[in-house]
C-alpha cells in the first residue's frame, strides 16, 4: 500500500466544445482524461496516461478537432464516462490520492457531468489548484495560461497543446518545478493540505 501523499495525480481533460453556443440537444462533455502521476518524495514524473471518452450527449466539432486533435471517429472509439471514471479509481488510485489541475475548471467539469449522469465522482476530496500555486509562488493577484506559465518557468512545451494527456504532462513539469522551490502545498496524514 503506498504511503498517502507520496503520489499525485495531475489531471487534464478535454471536452466537446464550440466556436459558440453548444447545438440544440447537446453538452459540453468529456472526451480525453490525460493524467500524469507525480513521484512527490523524488519530485519526478513517473507515469503518463490517456484515457479516451465516448461522448453520450454531443459531437466533436470541426472547432474541437482543431483545437484538440481529436475526432468524432477517435473518441467513438473510447470507452464511455462510467468506465472512465471507474478506471481513474482502480487504475489511478484517485479516490485515495491528492490531485492536481490547472485551474478549477478539470474539477467543476468532472462534478457537473458526474452529477448529470449519476455516476460516482472518482476523485478524493483533496485537490490543488496548480495554476494559483503557481501566481502564489511568484507573489501574482491571478493565474495565467499554462502556456505562458512554461515560458516564464523556462520549460519546453511537450507535445501539442490541448492534448489532455501531453497537457497533464506539461502541467506536471510545473508542479515539480513548485515542489523543488518549496512552494507547493504539503499534504497531511488527514488528507488536507497546508501552505
Amino acid at each position: 500500500m503506498e504511503t498517502y501523499g507520496r503520489y499525485l495525480n495531475v489531471v487534464d481533460v478535454e471536452a466537446t466544445c464550440w466556436t459558440g453556443r453548444p447545438p440544440a440537444g447537446q453538452v459540453s462533455e468529456i472526451i480525453e482524461i490525460g493524467l500524469t502521476v507525480v513521484d512527490t518524495e523524488q519530485r519526478v514524473r513517473v507515469g503518463k496516461h490517456r484515457i479516451l471518452v465516448r461522448p453520450e450527449r454531443s459531437t466533436v466539432s470541426a472547432f474541437c478537432t482543431e483545437l484538440t486533435g481529436l475526432t468524432q471517429e477517435e473518441v467513438d472509439g473510447g470507452v464511455r464516462f462510467t468506465e472512465a471514471c471507474a478506471q481513474l479509481e482502480t487504475e489511478h488510485f484517485a479516490d485515495s490520492r491528492v490531485w492536481a489541475s490547472w485551474g478549477d475548471y478539470d474539477r467543476k467539469q468532472f462534478q457537473r457531468q458526474c452529477e448529470a449522469g449519476r455516476v460516482r465522482y472518482p476523485f478524493g476530496s483533496t485537490h490543488v489548484n496548480a495554476k494559483q500555486q503557481f501566481a502564489v509562488a511568484r507573489g501574482w493577484p491571478k493565474g495565467i495560461g499554462m502556456h505562458r506559465a512554461l515560458e516564464v518557468a523556462q520549460l519546453p512545451l511537450e507535445g501539442r497543446h490541448h492534448s489532455g494527456a501531453d497537457d497533464a504532462w506539461n502541467i506536471a513539469a510545473l508542479v515539480v518545478g513548485l515542489m523543488t522551490q518549496q512552494a507547493w502545498p504539503e499534504v497531511d496524514g488527514g488528507g488536507g493540505i497546508r501552505g
